[in-house]
Parts: C-alpha cells; structure tokens; sequence
C-alpha cells in the first residue's frame, strides 16, 4: 500500500515506512494504569472513561453513587467495572478506556466510602448521554 507524499511530489510512502515514523514520534507518558486506592480492591476489574473535565462538575450530582475519580485539566477519570463498554455506545466527546489505563498523570479528586472503587456504568452513561445531548443507544441486543 502507498500513500502519496507531499502534494505534487510523486513520492510515495510504503506502510512499512510510515509505521517506522509512527515509532520515531516520542510520547510524552508512557501509559500506566489508573491505581486503586490503599484499601479498595477491585473485584470485576477496572476500566476507565475519560470525560472532557467541564463535564465531571455536572456529572457530580446526577449519579446515584459516585467512585473513584481523577482529574487533571484536560479530563476527569470514572472508575468502572470491567467490561462496562458492553452494549454501549459511548458520546463521542467520552473515551473508554480498557484496564484504566491512561498516559496522564491525574489525580484522585473523589474516593468514595467503602471498599470498592467503582461507579455505576449504567447511570454514568445515561447522564453523559443527558449532558452531551447524546441519544442513549444500545449497540447489542441484551439478552436474559
């Protein structure tokens, strides 16, 4: 396969040589997982999803339970049990991210009482979905 370089060059570029670029271009973080609190363990597993972070502030008081939580300026982190993405079509301004892993460095913001670190996917879902002006769609048929 050949892209084309610059226009009116008539050079092409292979795959094998974009990709070697790709790997030249330095990432500012290497990727790390979302750390659970001392005390909390992680039954179902975690996931994260990534909210742009003028949302986390209205989210607050729409959830019935609230996690664990990270912030930084750009986004603001929802611990949720693996596998939450299953059947959802998340809005488009959300990022799910599986194992929580993010190339961030955010910090906690909210830990919830208890023992476990997560927040309800369903409801965090539908509340982004009311935030974004996103329809609620299931990508899945679930069935019983």
């Amino acid at each position: 396969m050949a892209v084309s370089g610059a226009p009116g060059s008539g050079r092409a570029l292979s795959l094998d040589t974009l990709v070697r670029l790709r790997r030249r271009i330095p990432t500012t973080a290497a990727p790390r997982r979302l750390p659970v609190p001392e005390g909390m363990t992680a039954p179902l597993g975690c996931d994260a999803v990534a909210v742009p972070a003028r949302f986390g502030p209205l989210l607050l008081p729409r959830l019935p339970r609230v996690g664990c939580v990270y912030a930084d300026d750009a986004h603001w982190w929802w611990i949720v049990p693996s596998d939450s993405d299953y059947a959802l079509q998340w809005p488009e301004s959300v990022r799910y991210t599986t194992g929580a892993v993010v190339l961030d460095s955010p910090r906690l913001i909210h830990r919830p009482d208890g023992t476990v670190p997560y927040t309800p996917p369903i409801p965090l879902y539908l509340a982004l979905c009311r935030i974004t002006g996103t329809t609620p769609t299931w990508s899945d048929q679930l069935s019983a």
